[in-house]
C-alpha cells in the first residue's frame, strides 16, 4: 500500500504525463490523488519542492520498470540486447506511457532548472551502469562510445511513438540493425588496431 506521499507523487506523475508541466499544480495533484485540497501543499510547500520530489519518485518507478525487464533478460549478443531495448521501448509507449510522458516533461523542465538536471543524472546512473554492463557482455569493446549512440536512438524512437502513436509500433528491426552495427563496427576497429 503506497504511503500518502507516494500517492501524491504518483498522482503528480499522472498529471505531468497527461497535462504536461504547466498542468502540475498542488490542486491538480490533490484532485488526481482523490485527496482533500491542501494535501499536496502540506507535504510539498512549493511547486519546486513538489517537482523535485516527483523526479525522485519518477526515477524510482522507472528504475523498477527497468529492473523488471532486466530480471527476465540477460542479453549476451547484440540481437538479445536489441530485444531487451525493444521490450523497454514497447513498455514505455504502452503500459507505462503516462510515466514516460512525465519523463519527457521533466527532461524539458531540467533544461531550465539545473537542480533537476543534476538530480536526473544521479538517479539515472544505475540504469546507465546496467546498460554499460549489458553492452560489454553483448560484445562491445567501447561501451562508453556505444552507450550514448544506442540510448539516444532508443530515446528518440520512444519519443517519436509518443508524439505520433503507431498501433503497430515495433522498433526491433531498427534497434537490431543499430546495436549490431555499432558493436560489430567497434570490434572491427579494435581488430584493425592490432
Amino acid at each position: 500500500m503506497p504511503t500518502r506521499r507516494e500517492q501524491l507523487l504518483d498522482a503528480a506523475i499522472t498529471v505531468l504525463g497527461e497535462s504536461g508541466i504547466h498542468g502540475l499544480t498542488h490542486r491538480s495533484v490533490d484532485t488526481a490523488a482523490g485527496l482533500p485540497a491542501g494535501s499536496a501543499s502540506n507535504l510539498f510547500r512549493t511547486r519546486d519542492a513538489l517537482l523535485e520530489a516527483v523526479v525522485e519518485r519518477f526515477a524510482e518507478r522507472e528504475r523498477a520498470n527497468w529492473e523488471d525487464i532486466a530480471a527476465t533478460m540477460a542479453p549476451t549478443t547484440p540481437k538479445e540486447l536489441a530485444d531487451a531495448l525493444t521490450a523497454f521501448a514497447k513498455d514505455a509507449t504502452g503500459r507505462n506511457r503516462t510515466l514516460t510522458l512525465a519523463r519527457y516533461a521533466i527532461l524539458v523542465e531540467a533544461a531550465i532548472q539545473p537542480s533537476l538536471r543534476a538530480k536526473l543524472l544521479r538517479t539515472g546512473a544505475r540504469v546507465n551502469d546496467w546498460f554499460m554492463t549489458w553492452l560489454r557482455v553483448a560484445g562491445s569493446t567501447r561501451p562508453e562510445l556505444d552507450a550514448p549512440i544506442i540510448m539516444n536512438y532508443g530515446t528518440g524512437v520512444v519519443l517519436h511513438d509518443l508524439a505520433i502513436p503507431d498501433p503497430a509500433f515495433d522498433p526491433s528491426e531498427q534497434l537490431t540493425a543499430l546495436v549490431t552495427s555499432v558493436i560489430q563496427g567497434h570490434r572491427t576497429e579494435a581488430g584493425a588496431d592490432r
